[in-house]
């Protein structure tokens, strides 16, 4: 059975004569990350990796995110 394919007509964009400006903002991301650390048992990692040691092995997935607030310079 032959497929059609229809062209459309793309959307009206009613604010075309506006003027775009850029908007900063202000996020909290929580993510989860995979932390790496070479050690002798796991409380030692465990120690290494809370005194900021390792290194980050994957990034891992956004768990959350939290707008806080745009920052308008205008």
């Amino acid at each position: 059975m032959p497929v059609v394919a229809l062209k459309r007509k793309p959307a009206a964009q009613p604010h075309r004569n506006l003027k775009r400006r850029m908007f900063h903002a202000t996020m909290l991301v929580t993510r989860a990350e995979e932390w790496c650390v070479e050690a002798e048992s796991a409380g030692e990692a465990r120690a290494l990796l809370a005194a900021g040691e390792g290194h980050r092995c994957h990034l891992g997935d956004c768990l959350q995110v939290q707008f806080e607030r745009i920052l308008d310079e205008a």
